[in-house]
């Protein structure tokens, strides 16, 4: 279906000076407005249709008109009409809408990540830099942008209206969703499931800048250490490289580059390392024992944070060679076995 450009800017200004349409502002709003359009469009001459039809039939076959009832043969071709064009109509939404779902839910991927974690009755952002960010949202435009969400309580729902883009925020499981902001701006957030007393008030902000304006957000707004350098100290701090060292007589398998590969499991089947893959591995462990090793992993259940899972999902990510975990492991082992001289605070 084509429309004007010329049409479709006038549509979309009219409607957005209207305040009854919000506006457009990624690179897929266009294409669910136009799928919106058509749908309107169908229901809007179906309606006429069906209107003008029965305004003429009570006319036509009124008493007065047909004081006794006649019997009306039926028609094969008027049934196959009415029959084959609302089907073609109905298959037609439905590989749009298909197209336009996969579209929006699988993100590209050189697709810049953004965690957010949803909890009554807030927004929380985390960028991969250290940045973090309440009820709000800070974005480049031109660049892809993917949102890693979950939820520390009940179900939610994080939507931008502008972006067109909405998606379920589930305890316990990473849901994902992606756009590209094309206008520089300040747009609203909304949570658009039900989640308790204060649900109209989760909401926030999404503020686009220009790339130039994003590197300098991000520069002052730090908080010194990133995401992958608060877990490289929490993977230290709970012991994990004593297992996971990546040497030939560790208990633990090798985490260095083990991120967006396939590994084989002792149940003999085979799992793609991914965000959830990871973060259930911590929690569930019993549950996916890697091949040639013994399932001696505690779980972690209930003793990380939510903001603790995504460090250290970042840090396993980012984990290309040992070398960092083999030296934090051995100095905490000198620290350990250093001897202490009575009187004397040990550095």
């Amino acid at each position: 279906m084509h429309i004007s450009p010329v049409l479709w800017q006038f549509l979309v200004k009219w409607l957005n000076a209207s305040a009854l349409f919000p506006r457009e502002a990624s690179t897929i709003a266009p294409y669910a407005d136009a799928l919106y359009f058509f749908l309107l469009l169908i229901t809007v001459v179906g309606l006429t249709l069906v209107g003008i039809l029965i305004f003429g039939f009570s006319i036509r076959y009124r008493k007065e008109k047909h004081p006794v009832a006649v019997q009306v043969e039926g028609s094969t071709l008027l049934e196959a009409t009415w029959t084959i064009i609302p089907l073609a109509l109905f298959l037609i939404v439905f590989v749009w809408g298909a197209l336009l779902y996969f579209r929006i839910y699988n993100p590209p991927t050189n697709a810049m990540n953004i965690y957010v974690v949803g909890k009554q009755w807030m927004w929380k952002a985390e960028h991969a830099g250290g940045q973090h960010e309440i009820n709000a949202l800070h974005v480049p435009t031109g660049i892809p942008v993917q949102l890693t969400m979950i939820s520390q309580d009940v179900f939610h729902s994080f939507s931008i209206p502008d972006f067109r883009v909405k998606r379920e925020v589930i305890p316990g499981r990473y849901s994902t969703v992606w756009f590209q902001a094309t206008t520089p701006g300040t747009y609203h957030i909304f949570c658009t499931q039900y989640c308790g007393t204060n649900h109209s008030a989760m909401i926030g902000e999404v503020t686009v800048l220009t790339p130039d304006d994003y590197a300098k957000w991000t520069q002052e707004s730090t908080s010194g250490m990133s995401l992958a350098q608060n877990g490289e100290r929490l993977f230290a701090s709970m012991g994990c490289n004593a297992c996971h060292s990546g040497s030939a007589a560790a208990r633990g398998p090798n985490l260095a580059g083990v991120y967006g590969s396939k590994l084989q499991l002792t149940n003999g089947s085979q799992v793609l390392v991914n965000d959830a893959y990871l973060r259930d591995a911590i929690l569930n462990p019993s549950q996916h024992i890697t091949a040639g090793y013994a399932p001696i992993m505690p779980t972690y259940q209930g003793q990380i944070s939510e903001d603790g899972l995504i460090d250290l999902v970042e840090y396993i990510k980012a984990m290309q060679t040992n070398y960092r975990v083999q030296q934090t492991l051995t100095t905490s082992t000198s620290n350990q076995a250093a001897p202490t001289t009575p009187g004397v605070v040990k550095p």
